[in-house]
């Protein structure tokens, strides 16, 4: 309980009503008196007292400048009693081309940046108004607006300005105040002007046309706003979220590097901050591959420049600086306005129904205004036309007159004038007598019949005020107009993916006997001749060796087949990047593989929507046939993708389009082909069918899915191999004996690899003491069937190759 004084005398009240008056009467203050612009101008109060004190203060487009000091003093003393900070600030801002599309004041010295400098004081700093702001003040003194008394009473200020400038929404406005924010974005002027002659053409105008008009925001800083779904959503509702990004493009030096530069950027987007954001990416390598960042921007325009090392991906580059930075911003669309006071969020055609409403008001006022004036006028030409046609009685009769007031009543008693008329007779100079300034009178007096005339016929009919608010509307255009500066997209912006922000290039993926795992460049390897040693291309720890190599893209993905028969998803970009003489990482931390499981085949897929099979090949030579799609959707803990009997083991995985031929080749130098037509597509669950017969201590090594005219390459444990051409298998049917690929020697070992190759094609074998040669496929003679081979690799003592993964050069 809390005591109020009342007329000298304390009266009991609640703390609860008492906190419930008080904060409502706050807030409505600051939601009427401050924070929320008003729908027919588009001004808070603050604006509006600013542009009305400088026309008071004679301070126009065409007069000379006068200290910002002043304007803030006059506004601060006659009628905004608060901060001289607040008023100075948003004088400011109402002179910088890049936070209003259309600048009310015209500013001279310095008034702050892009870059977040802040203006001068306002004693260095001069202002005057543009001449779009003395549009928006035209007519304010033919009894267009209503005024109210200032804040001490001593001075009137206008409600609203008569805005001939569909300020609300060519420049826009925003605002937080107590429980609902506003934030209106600004639109191009010329857009914005055919909406509204549109809708005094045809009040029944459709959304979809407006729409079609208007076609979303017109930033004074450009950039690009993606997509016209959330601008729509604003437009019909009130609200609604606009993805905007900055604008850059590609240039390429005369040395072949190349540069992104950054012309525009997002809204409200502070240049110094987001240069700064860049380069703290670029020194934490978040964003890699710049080498150099610069702001080049001057009096012609923003120019932020990023040059590039040589190797680096310019589109990755750019979706990291739009995933990273705030080139890449959301302006959350508010049409929060106050309608007579109350504050409601209208759509765009509603506020332009609004502002419609208000001109023809302000357009009715007017010409009730200068009719009146008009008439007045006329009224006292007729009286000195009467005094011009009888002056020679009208001078004697002043003469006998003792008073001027008698001499005024005489004149109303002969000439039946009013007092008006025989007051201007009598204030009559005697220059009006002469033939000339007769003529004008009547000349005078006619044109202000004909004014009178026209002023009457537009208050005839709302059509003809609607007319006259369209003609003055398409003059703003015609003076203020100009070219849009944001784009729009019809593409929506959609959440990047990690692959957008990750460079698209081949990499190498190495699997070690204990399951380690890791990618490196191609680049990483140097190109060496036959017969050479190799170099190191995975380190590892005793008892541990370099056991699988595959060549795919960093946005494939990899489906990891195991002995057991069970499939794993994984992207390749997610597999750790290392040097040459890293280990990688576990492949158990990667994917949720059993403790005896082993991964024996890989599978690069760029698109599972492909109508293409995956073919798979046991040792004990089980041939199993699933369409692609069946794979599309793994488990964490892997799926089905192949029935093994006891003691199989899935040994080779293809992907092939259904029409292809399949090579079967054993470790004992055995080869067999058939069509994949052979063998049926089946399910996951599904066992397969015989390949090939093998003999007693035979196995499946390697499936090649014949996709073009080349040759088969077959690589011994021994460093040995051949190229044989493909055409020399002839195709029989499968679960055949097959026909000799390669000797079996002592000299060459059992075969490890059987790879399809090409002569542009490039080769790695890796051992598995971790030695690694990059060779041409060119480089190792093709032969016959029933050959020995040639050595590839000289093999240190005890060590043998265990794999072999081919580089196409496309």
């Amino acid at each position: 309980m809390a005591r109020e004084v009342r007329r000298g005398r304390e009266v009991p009240v609640y703390i609860e009503d008492e906190m419930r008056s008080s904060y409502l009467d706050y807030a409505m203050s600051v939601i009427v008196s401050r924070a929320l612009p008003d729908v027919k101008d588009g001004l808070k109060p603050v604006h509006r007292r600013i542009l009305f004190a400088m026309k008071e203060a004679g301070l126009l487009h065409n007069r000379p400048y006068k200290k910002s000091a002043t304007v803030v003093g006059d506004v601060l003393g006659k009628y905004h009693p608060h901060g001289d900070l607040a008023v100075y600030d948003t004088l400011v801002r109402m002179v910088q081309d890049f936070s209003l599309r259309y600048p009310m004041i015209d500013g001279q010295g310095n008034f702050g940046s892009i870059d977040g400098d802040p203006a001068a004081a306002y004693r260095y700093t001069e202002s005057r108004l543009t001449s779009l702001a003395e549009a928006a003040l035209e007519d304010i003194d033919k009894d267009t607006v209503d005024f109210m008394p200032n804040f001490d009473g001593r001075l009137k200020e206008p409600v609203v300005l008569p805005s001939k400038v569909p300020n609300l929404l060519v420049n826009g406005s925003s605002g937080i105040a107590v429980g609902m924010a506003t934030n209106i974005p600004p639109h191009n002027m010329g857009e914005i002007v055919d909406g509204l002659v549109a809708l005094v053409d045809d009040p029944e105008l459709p959304e979809e046309d407006l729409f079609d008009i208007v076609q979303g925001p017109d930033f004074p800083t450009g950039g690009i706003i993606a997509g016209r779904s959330g601008i729509l959503d604003a437009y019909r509702t009130g609200r609604g979220r606009l993805s905007v990004r900055g604008k850059a493009s590609f240039e390429t030096l005369q040395s072949g590097k190349e540069r992104i530069v950054v012309t525009e950027i997002p809204y409200q987007v502070n240049k110094a901050s987001l240069i700064e954001q860049i380069a703290k990416l670029v020194r934490n390598k978040t964003i890699q591959g710049v080498s150099d960042l610069r702001d080049e921007s001057d009096k012609d325009g923003l120019r932020i420049v990023l040059d590039l090392k040589k190797d680096a991906r310019k589109e990755v580059i750019m979706n990291q600086l739009y995933k990273h930075t705030r080139m890449r911003t959301t302006f959350g669309v508010i049409l929060l306005v106050l309608v007579e006071n109350v504050p409601k969020i209208l759509g765009l055609r509603e506020l332009c129904q609004e502002f419609l409403n208000h001109r023809h008001d302000v357009v009715v006022r007017r010409t009730k205004f200068e009719l009146d004036k008009a008439e007045r006028r006329a009224h006292i030409l007729e009286g000195l036309k009467i005094a011009v046609d009888n002056i020679d009685e009208i001078v004697a009769l002043i003469k006998k007159s003792k008073t001027v007031e008698s001499a005024k009543n005489s004149l109303m008693k002969k000439y039946k004038l009013s007092d008006i008329q025989a007051q201007a007779i009598l204030d009559m100079r005697l220059a009006r007598l002469t033939a000339l300034e007769r003529k004008s009178l009547d000349e005078e007096y006619l044109a202000t019949i004909k004014e009178i005339s026209r002023l009457k016929t537009i208050l005839s009919s709302k059509a003809r005020v609607m007319a006259e608010v369209k003609r003055e509307l398409s003059e703003m255009k015609q003076i203020y107009g100009d070219e849009r500066r944001t784009e729009i997209t019809e593409e929506e912006d959609e959440e990047l993916d990690i692959e957008d922000l990750i460079a698209e290039e081949e990499m190498v993926v190495t699997i070690t006997h204990r399951g380690y795992i890791k990618r490196m460049s191609v680049s990483s390897y140097k190109r060496q001749q036959r017969g050479g040693k190799g170099m190191t291309g995975v380190i590892t720890k005793e008892e541990d060796f370099a056991e699988g190599i595959f060549v795919a893209s960093t946005h494939s993905y990899i489906l990891f087949f195991t002995d057991k028969g069970r499939c794993y998803w994984l992207k390749v970009h997610e597999i750790p990047q290392g040097g040459r003489l890293s280990k990688g990482r576990a492949i158990a931390n990667l994917l949720s593989v059993e403790k005896d499981e082993k991964v024996t085949a890989y599978v690069p897929v760029r698109d599972f929507g492909v109508q293409a099979y995956l073919i798979m090949a046991t040792e004990s030579a089980r041939m199993k046939k699933s369409a692609l799609k069946l794979f599309s959707n793994p488990r964490r803990g892997g799926i089905i993708a192949c029935d093994l009997a006891a003691g199989d083991t899935l040994r080779s995985v293809a992907l092939t389009d259904g029409n292809q031929d399949i090579i079967l080749v054993t470790g004992k130098g055995k080869a067999i082909r058939f069509s994949e037509k052979d063998v049926r597509s089946m399910g996951r669950a599904a066992a397969g069918v015989k390949g090939m017969t093998l003999a007693k201590d035979d196995k499946i090594i390697g499936m090649v899915a014949v996709k073009r005219v080349a040759s088969l390459l077959c690589v011994t444990e021994n460093g040995y191999g051949k190229r044989t051409r493909l055409s020399e298998f002839r195709v029989t049917r499968r679960g055949g004996k097959g026909l000799i690929a390669i000797k079996d020697t002592e000299r060459n070992g059992d075969i490890v690899a059987a790879k399809e190759v090409l002569d542009t094609d490039e080769l790695i074998l890796i051992s598995s003491s971790g030695q690694v040669i990059r060779l041409r496929a060119k480089e190792i003679r093709e032969m016959g069937r029933n050959t020995q081979g040639v050595r590839l690799m000289n093999m240190r003592q005890a060590d043998r190759v265990i794999d072999v993964a081919r580089l196409a050069n496309e």
